[in-house]
């Protein structure tokens, strides 16, 4: 076997800037899930705030509408992964980074009733976390921001009556979120 020629300073470049497009990519990609999940948890938000209001007697049953969405959400990762040709130690970091947001989640939810299931301003702080840090992998400061808006909403939530927590849910997730969900597939288009 022949040994391979070293890299002229041109083509050492072209492989970096491939890569470095490649990392882009693969992370603005990302939007979809921002906007995927920010609908559908405003959605689960406002309307567990509208149920409490109405009286209705399981409102927390809206919150059924995450379980669709967290089997899609997985169903398009695992399609991503095997489409993509190559990703990056970020995007490993990013992906790993989501997946101990949603145990945490989940954790939370199943042993909520130990905290009177006043777990909304948790899951606001626990959002802000990987929120902010995709912004920093991503070097997208709009997701800085909606990781620091979780954090106030999260302040707000704790200080507001239990059904209004929603609301700033609502607030949150739209800051949070949507904002830099649109923007980041603004950017992916151009």
């Amino acid at each position: 076997m022949k040994p391979e020629a070293p890299m002229t300073a041109e083509q050492s470049l072209a492989l970096i800037t491939r890569m470095i497009d490649q990392a882009k990519g693969n992370v603005t990609r990302n939007a979809f899930y921002f906007l995927l999940w920010g609908w559908i948890v405003l959605i689960a938000n406002l309307g567990m705030f509208v149920l409490i209001k109405l009286s209705y007697p399981y409102p927390f049953a809206i919150w059924l509408i995450t379980i669709p969405a967290w089997a899609y959400t997985m169903y398009a990762s695992f399609k991503r992964q095997k489409e993509t040709s190559a990703l990056t130690h970020l995007d490993s970091i990013s992906g790993w980074l989501w997946i101990t947001f949603g145990v945490c989640i989940i954790t939370l939810i199943a042993f909520g009733y130990r905290i009177n299931f006043q777990i909304n301003p948790v899951i606001l702080l626990f959002c802000s976390i990987p929120t902010f840090m995709s912004g920093v992998i991503l070097r997208f400061t709009p997701l800085k921001f909606g990781g620091v808006m979780f954090w106030i909403f999260a302040i707000v939530s704790f200080i507001v009556g239990h059904e209004y927590q929603f609301l700033s849910g609502a607030a949150a997730i739209a800051f949070g979120y949507l904002v830099p969900g649109y923007l980041l597939k603004r950017k992916e288009s151009q």
